[in-house]
């Protein structure tokens, strides 16, 4: 019996999956390197002045991590640049005259920045002066940012594209300065930070507190877990405010996402806030809702009577719903959570304090809560600009190649599983490290 060839929408869907495991896998490293390369950098600056051993020590642990992060983060963004090709031709043949020269910029100006003084970092400590040994952790720490501007630039713009013109079927840089700044990327590139940021130190004050919960008491995991509870009370309400810009500037240029986000099917005015539902993106409606009147246009508009446009208002173009609006709950509600962790646990290390077990095993339940936010944040930023790849340019549909389903499903499983092992291994080594604790 001959089987029937696999639907063109089944093959899109495979196409998609496979490129959004890659890249979900791949963002769980960027997003702790980001800020971890500056926290290395300030426990580098602690021992430089104190000549305190246990600042050493953390120096040492935690550059390990970072080592082994940043591995993790090459290897996989290897793999997800492969696809470009393979699965996107299209992308790169209508925008590749963009995406190409952002993609080289990061490349030139951030990967070399890292791995040049990564090796400086890692094992020049006895074998530089001490001020370039900072120096290098410095270089390491600015790489990791630089190379996290290029790539939140390319993908804003994809977001929402500026300073393009047309160039026979192609889409050239008219403006690069409008193409970089586009009107969504400063919003983006600060939330993105931030929640680098937030991610970081709860890895570092998670796996802090494993380290306490085996051994009682540490010097230097005592301070570990005071300075990332810190820098995440200070870092959670720092996003939530602009997390609340950048809905208003995803309002202005992303109407389409917010629908999906808010569940708002049809365009009105007061409209309710939606705190839960399942949404029906076939019968386009709510089942079992849970309203606050008039919520959505107070949050969005900063009036109750205000109107706000509906799914109805953008059809057929429009993303769909559920998991859009699931996503977005699940980053807020760890966002709540993240804060209200983070603050109870700088009352509860207040003065040298050491919390109660209990407190330490929620925290350390917390290690990868930032990854957990980070991921449904992407979710909702990929899957809302549907049907799009590039806003109002080019359609996903359009930019997929010819690659079958049967070989998508095939690399799709190999992935699933190469993945999934490299990633328990990656948590079973870091558990490891924290657990043995610093050593100078």
């Amino acid at each position: 019996m001959i089987s029937a060839p696999m639907d063109t929408s089944d093959v899109l869907l495979l196409a998609r999956a496979q490129f959004g495991l890659n890249i979900a896998f791949h963002i769980l490293f960027p997003s702790l390197t980001i800020a971890l390369g500056w926290i290395l950098f300030y426990f580098r600056i602690r021992y430089a002045r104190s000549g305190d051993p246990a600042w050493l020590a953390t120096y040492k642990l935690w550059t390990k991590v970072f080592a082994l992060s940043f591995a993790m983060g090459v290897v996989s963004g290897i793999t997800m640049s492969f696809q470009f090709g393979t699965n996107w031709p299209g992308y790169m043949h209508k925008v590749g005259n963009i995406a190409g020269p952002l993609l080289a910029y990061e490349v030139l100006t951030a990967f070399f920045l890292e791995a040049t003084f990564l090796g400086v970092m890692l094992f020049g400590m006895n074998r530089v002066p001490g001020w370039v040994h900072i120096f290098a952790s410095a270089m390491v720490a600015i790489g990791t940012t630089v190379s996290a501007f290029w790539i939140l630039a390319l993908n804003s713009w994809m977001q929402t594209p500026a300073g393009h013109v047309m160039d026979g079927g192609q889409i050239i840089a008219g403006d690069w300065l409008q193409v970089i700044f586009n009107p969504s990327f400063p919003y983006r590139i600060i939330h993105m930070l931030l929640a680098s940021g937030l991610t970081a130190s709860f890895v570092v004050a998670g796996l802090s507190a494993w380290r306490l919960l085996r051994v009682g008491d540490d010097v230097s995991a005592r301070k570990t877990l005071r300075t990332g509870l810190v820098l995440a009370a200070v870092l959670a309400p720092l996003q939530v405010w602009v997390g609340d810009l950048h809905g208003l500037n995803t309002l202005e240029h992303q109407p389409a996402k917010i629908a999906a986000m808010e569940a708002i099917w049809k365009t009105g005015k007061g409209v309710p806030l939606v705190l839960f539902a399942i949404p029906d993106d076939e019968k386009r409606r709510n089942d079992f809702s849970i309203e606050i009147p008039k919520g959505a246009s107070w949050i969005l508009k900063h009036d109750g009577e205000a109107e706000l446009k509906g799914i109805d208002a953008f059809a057929p173009d429009v993303p769909p719903v559920a998991p859009v609006f699931f996503a977005f709950r699940v980053m807020v509600g760890m966002g709540v959570l993240m804060l209200l962790a983070a603050w109870g646990g700088v009352w509860a290390t207040r003065r040298g304090m050491l919390p109660q077990r209990w407190m330490l095993w929620t925290f350390s339940a917390f290690t990868f809560a930032g990854w957990i936010a980070t991921l449904a944040g992407w979710l909702v930023t990929e899957i809302g600009r549907q049907p799009w790849l590039v806003t109002g340019i080019l359609r996903t549909a359009d930019a997929a190649g010819g690659v079958s389903g049967a070989q998508l499903g095939a690399s799709l499983t190999g992935y699933i599983i190469t993945y999934t092992v490299m990633l328990l291994a990656y948590m079973v080594v870091l558990t490891h490290l924290a657990g043995k604790g610093a050593h100078a």
